[in-house]
């Protein structure tokens, strides 16, 4: 099994978006264009296929050629992790060894997107057989109570316990899952813990967290970073004033505090920085008037970390 070290799994990684061709298909140019935006940006890992990434609504061809052409475009510089989420330890893990042989990294288990009888001893045997069985290293995607298949705190406690686990990405927002979390690791320093919610970044760094898995982080890594830095270097205020400015500039993007435009506006700024050559996307999500307004405002307000 690959080797990760702590130092690579920690600091600012990106839940990429996916770029894509008017036919739907992988964007090759574009994917090349984000892994040297994500290197100019200071991020340490590509967390593809997630739900920033559109896995779920990908045809398997779509997801594996993503896989391929990014590893071809890191070349090692970043770690690939690709989300292998399914409906049964048996789907997910042929889904594991696509990605080992397409050469990823790591495999992320979110909860299944649809389990019948999703006991929470049935959900916790559907992790079990899939960790122990994958030829990769394994981060584990928690969705906390926003999931379709909600993974409970006693499971989590299994979960995280196995040796293969080496990351969490926990976009639970979720103070009790947070404080499970930070006491699991106790008990495995090694394991890694990423908070993916980007509009409380600085509060988990703050709580002990070892980074950020953002799906704004093609956009928003480089004022991520600078958050992980201030928070380490115990610059606690100027973490909070970062965060802020974070925020507003994601809800420029997103479209507002109520994230009207999120998957439409995020491309839609892509496609403006000179990345993507689409803002295509498989959730049809609007692009308002004036989320075209505020993105071109936050183009000229914020070149300094979107262009860095």
């Amino acid at each position: 099994m690959k080797h990760i070290s702590e130092e690579r799994l920690s600091g600012v990684w990106s839940a990429t978006p996916t770029p894509f061709t008017n036919r739907m298909r992988i964007d090759e140019v574009a994917v090349k264009r984000l892994v040297e935006h994500h290197l100019r940006l200071g991020v340490k890992g590509l967390f593809l296929c997630g739900t920033c990434g559109e896995g779920p609504w990908m045809p398997d061809r779509e997801r594996r050629t993503l896989v391929r052409v990014a590893v071809a475009a890191v070349r090692g510089r970043l770690v690939i992790a690709v989300q292998v989420t399914d409906n049964s330890a048996a789907r997910i893990l042929d889904n594991m060894r696509a990605a080992a042989e397409d050469g990823a990294d790591m495999a992320v288990i979110a909860s299944p997107f649809f389990l019948i009888n999703a006991t929470p001893r049935n959900v916790t045997a559907l992790y079990h057989e899939a960790i122990r069985g994958c030829p990769l290293p394994v981060g584990i995607y928690d969705r906390g109570l926003n999931a379709a298949v909600v993974v409970t705190t006693d499971a989590l406690c299994e979960i995280y316990a196995e040796p293969k686990v080496v990351l969490v990405k926990d976009s639970s927002a979720n103070a009790e899952r947070l404080k499970l979390a930070l006491s699991l690791r106790q008990a495995r320093p090694t394991l890694r813990l990423l908070n993916g919610n980007e509009f409380a970044c600085a509060e988990y760094m703050k709580a002990g967290y070892d980074g950020l898995l953002l799906g704004g982080g093609i956009f928003n890594g480089q004022l991520a970073g600078m958050i992980v830095d201030a928070v380490r270097a115990g610059r606690l205020r100027e973490a909070d004033r970062l965060q802020k400015r974070m925020n507003r500039l994601m809800w420029d993007v997103y479209g507002g505090k109520k994230i009207t435009c999120w998957m439409s506006g995020l491309k839609h700024l892509l496609v403006e920085m000179g990345l993507f050559r689409t803002a295509n996307n498989f959730l049809n999500y609007p692009l308002t008037p004036a989320c075209r307004r505020a993105i071109a405002k936050a183009l000229v307000r914020e070149k300094e970390v979107l262009f860095p």
